[in-house]
């Protein structure tokens, strides 16, 4: 899905910058053309001082300029890149892929980053780089010492972080350079995602692209000058490499320092007024039908139709995506648009599935497919897709009736609990894509723990199945169905560096109706033999190498992964899940809640002995930490009816509320806008591979409403929804999950109250016969005979509903406007199913 940057300036200054990033791209090209010595810092300070630069004119009449990129957040693909396809645009490098794999390196240095706990950043501890973790001890070294500050930023899973880190990183000349010239500052982006949002709009800003690894050199008082993102060691072809570029800043920062910090500081300030997101006093929300059709219109012109998606290659999952379209068919069913945006979901949702993104052997998903059929992945596995993904498809289990789906959501989750989950109840970032294969070797390699030779599968499967034609062995039946080829299925295009020659990437082929056709058995001795082969599979990846698993624990992507397993528990009605889920839920509040301070905290780590440990001083919460935690524990609420659940988010709304709400401008900022060391105060506008921080809490304000009868959360989220409303209305694509939360102001929630004991039968019937639909307009609640319980004492209007008859009752309400108690399971389904049709006709 595509991102935005916003830069608003005057028509003089959008011409001129236009004009000065459109000379450093020709000098550059110039420059390589005549295999002239690379010296991007001089093109970039030649530019700085000429005429055409940006200058502030703060009177001249404002308007935005946009474009639309592709996200750092959708990490760039590895595989259509045949080396480091990296190109210098106005300072700045082109973005690089994602992916993964540690160097090993021996302990002959240490640094400072041995005391971190982020895996990433220990990664790094015996780089012979004199690295200093983000804090105030670099930036007092930084300012001492009149140096320039060298800010690297990427993930643990980051395959060319790990390039950059074993080209240039572990090379002792381009160390001393760096430790001798520079303050060393190394970030993992998923701790301080402001740190990385901030350098990451100036990159973004300066180039039209970004990615991890992300370089950037800062002023001493953290203002960036110049950026990019992977470099090589030495220039190749028309590419600077790192000692270059190094030497030139060095050069460029003792001759011409004035000309690098005022450029930088003009480009800071254009960004600060073009990311700007605020209403005006007493604006109102867009029309929520014409954006939200409008946003249908523009997945509808990008989707691809025979394999789903929304572009040919590469292809990521945008969850976001998929639960607008099921959202926009819950309300437009008898529409042809309605039936269009179904099919498209779960045509998607199938296609991958079956695809080789789908790890059909040990479950859950990988990141994203460098093909347009689903089938060659970046291995890469990220907490935060399982989430996603896992509500997607109980939701279309829940819209068809299709077991497939329902099947996939329980398997990711089997992942999650298998392999990403801590026995503390909490969930564990990400698996990386590389791992030494199982024939051994020193260099890692992608997709090593994950792919099979047809010999490997011949010799797991060799016997012959009794009945089947031709005496088809269990590896003929498997590998016809899965498309296991002899000499490797994965085409050479997919596989530039040759990692995967003569391999197989697991990918359904046939149905398994066909499958048994084709062998003369019947479906049940087919799903019989596939699923004991899959079994047998696993038993082999037990014993291979292991990816490198990062152990980290944020509160965002466990507020994800809380919302998938109450909300798949609830549909499946599967109690194990939901107990999970609560397991989750204490996770929290045990160990990212600080109760003293009344403050969420970013994130935990697994120590030496498997204890939860936390630095010192640990780092502080960030918006999507509070938004998705509550998010989850509303959606904890609603699948066990524990009101602690429903009373701890109404807890950190508020608390939310007071450290990043814009009192002048509406939304909510990404950090606390009070850290002088975060230069941009930014409001996230874009719904990525991960929803946005303020289209989940335009959500939460207004089911928190219904729930605590507070008129100021729904007046909040109203604000919110008017502060982006020049997104949604010209580029509603960009913000999927915020057109959801306008949706639903538009259609007002339903109120669906079941009265009765928590966990007697008949409750659990009524609630079974909610779960059963999707109803993305409603919110749940549950009372019982307690006159002075939680939902009571905030909503008076509930103290004249009670059972009937002794059983459980079902009120369906809008506005607390009440339908006639009904206690059949079947009956309530009707009347909610009707309901949907009203509010849909209205």
């Amino acid at each position: 899905m595509p991102a935005s940057f916003g830069w608003c300036m005057s028509t003089k200054q959008l011409t001129n910058t236009l004009r000065w990033i459109r000379m450093i791209r020709l000098a550059w090209r110039r420059s390589a053309s005549r295999n002239s010595r690379v010296e991007p810092a001089r093109l970039l300070a030649a530019a700085f001082l000429g005429a055409d630069g940006p200058q502030q004119n703060s009177g001249c009449h404002v308007r935005c300029f946009r474009q639309i990129l592709h996200p750092p957040s959708e990490r760039s693909p590895r595989h259509h890149l045949p080396q480091p396809a990296c190109y210098l645009s106005s300072s700045v490098f082109m973005s690089m892929a994602s992916g993964g794999t540690s160097s090993t390196s021996p302990h002959k240095h240490t640094n400072r980053l041995a005391e971190e706990r982020s895996p990433y950043l220990l990664q790094h501890a015996h780089n012979p780089v004199d690295w200093y973790p983000w804090g105030q001890d670099a930036f007092d070294k930084a300012k001492n010492e009149d140096k320039p500050i060298f800010l690297s930023v990427g993930y643990s899973t980051c395959h060319w972080c790990h390039v950059m880190e074993r080209e240039s990183f572990e090379d002792e000349e381009i160390g001393k350079i760096l430790s001798d010239n520079f303050v060393c500052i190394k970030v993992d982006r998923e701790e301080r995602p402001d740190v990385d949002k901030v350098y990451m709009t100036f990159v973004q800003a300066t180039s039209g692209g970004g990615g991890w690894p992300m370089s950037v050199w800062l002023t001493p008082d953290l203002r960036p000058f110049i950026g990019g993102t992977y470099f090589p060691p030495t220039d190749h072809a028309r590419r600077p490499g790192l000692k270059t570029v190094l030497k030139r800043i060095i050069e460029q920062w003792q001759n011409n320092r004035p000309a690098l910090e005022s450029s930088g500081e003009r480009i800071l300030e254009a960004l600060k007024k073009g990311t700007a997101v605020a209403a005006n006093p007493g604006d109102s929300p867009p029309p929520a039908t014409e954006v939200a059709d409008r946003c249908f219109q523009q997945l509808a012109h990008s989707y691809e139709e025979e394999y789903g998606g929304f572009r040919d290659a590469p292809k990521f999952p945008t969850p976001v995506n998929l639960m607008f379209l099921m959202s926009y068919w819950s309300v437009n069913r008898s529409t042809s648009e309605g039936v269009e945006a179904l099919q498209m979901a779960l045509h998607t949702l199938r296609m991958m599935a079956l695809g080789g993104i789908h790890d059909h052997v040990a479950q859950g998903f990988h990141r994203y497919s460098t093909d347009s059929s689903w089938h060659v992945p970046h291995f890469e596995k990220m907490l935060y897709d399982q989430a996603q993904l896992a509500v997607a498809y109980v939701t279309a289990s829940q819209v068809s009736g299709e077991q497939l789906f329902a099947d996939v959501a329980k398997d990711i989750l089997l992942y999650v609990s298998r392999d990403l989950s801590d026995k503390s109840g909490g969930f564990y970032s990400a698996e990386d894509a590389d791992s030494v294969p199982a024939s051994g070797g020193p260099e890692k390699r992608e997709g090593a723990f994950c792919i099979w030779t047809a010999s490997d599968v011949r010799e797991l499967l060799p016997d012959v199945v009794e009945g089947a034609t031709g005496a088809a062995t269990q590896a003929d039946i498997f590998m016809h169905h899965y498309g296991v080829k002899e000499l490797g299925n994965v085409a050479p295009e997919q596989d530039p560096h040759g990692e995967l020659q003569g391999q197989n990437v697991l990918i359904v082929r046939y149905s398994v109706e066909l499958t048994a056709a084709r062998f003369g058995i019947s479906v049940d001795k087919a799903n019989e033999l596939l699923a004991s082969a899959r079994s047998k599979m696993a038993k082999v990846r037990e014993s291979r190498p292991r990816p490198h698993l990062d152990t980290k624990m944020l509160a965002s992507w466990n507020g994800l992964m809380l919302s998938a397993y109450a909300g798949v528990g609830a549909v499946l009605g599967d109690k194990a899940l939901l107990e999970r889920a609560v397991r989750a839920g204490n996770f929290l509040k045990e160990h990212l809640w600080d109760a003293e301070r009344q403050t969420v905290l970013r994130s935990c780590y697994r120590g030496d002995e498997m204890e939860v440990t936390q630095i010192s001083p640990p780092i502080s919460g960030f918006l999507d930490d509070y938004a998705f935690v509550i998010c989850g524990l509303l959606d904890l609420y609603e699948a066990t009816l524990q009101t602690e659940w429903l009373q701890w988010a109404e807890e950190l709304q508020l608390r939310q509320d007071a450290l990043f709400w814009d009192d002048q401008g509406g939304g909510y900022f990404c950090s606390d806008p009070g850290d002088a060391t975060v230069l941009l105060q930014l409001k996230e506008d874009q719904d990525g591979a991960e929803p946005s921080a303020n289209s989940v809490s335009a959500s939460n304000l207004l089911r928190l409403s219904h729930y605590s009868g507070r008129r100021e959360w729904l007046q909040r989220s109203q604000q919110l929804l008017a502060a982006f409303s020049d997104r949604l209305t010209r580029v509603p694509i960009a913000l999927p999950e915020m057109v959801q939360a306008l949706m639903a102001q538009h259609y007002t929630l339903q109120q669906i109250v079941i009265c009765g004991q928590r966990d007697a039968p008949d409750t659990a019937s009524l609630l079974a016969a909610v779960n059963s639909l999707f109803l993305p307009h409603k919110v749940l609640m549950h009372i019982d005979g307690d006159a002075d319980g939680f939902l009571r004492q905030r909503l008076p209007v509930l103290s004249s509903m009670s059972q009937q008859g002794g059983v459980a009752t079902a009120y369906v309400c809008q506005d607390f406007t009440c339908s006639l108690p009904v206690t059949d399971p079947q009956e309530l389904r009707r009347l909610l199913l009707d309901g949907t049709t009203e509010r849909r006709a209205e």
